[in-house]
């Protein structure tokens, strides 16, 4: 079962919730100088990687509220939730979608011992 934390709500399962597209698209500011081409691009042209993407979603069946996510397209593992209006979070290049952010940082965390050598 997939589960997508909202940031109001928490952790849900991922039938509540509704995707809604790419992510951090800026409307065009001088609409009127806009061509029929530019438009278009506008309108219809969105990114669709393999792997790491920045997504909004609605918690249609819950509060309703709209967020913002990090999701990898090949795992569906979401990286990191974010309320709209916050700055997006970084991704390490390195992350491949097979774990959790918490698995990831867990796994890429190291301590020193005593003697200067990594446990």
């Amino acid at each position: 079962m997939l589960t997508i934390k909202c940031p109001w709500c928490g952790e849900r399962e991922q039938i509540e919730f509704t995707a809604g597209g790419e992510a951090h698209i800026a409307r065009p500011e001088n609409t009127a100088e806009l061509s029929d081409e530019e438009w278009g691009a506008y309108i219809y042209t969105r990114t669709n990687p393999k792997g790491v993407h920045y997504e909004r979603w609605v918690h249609s069946h819950g509060c309703g509220k709209w967020f913002n996510a990090v999701r990898h397209t090949v795992t569906d593992i979401f990286w990191d939730v974010y309320k709209i209006g916050e700055e997006k979070p970084a991704v390490p290049e390195d992350w491949d979608g097979a774990t959790t952010r918490a698995q990831y940082q867990a796994a890429t965390q190291k301590t020193a011992a005593p003697d200067g050598n990594e446990k």
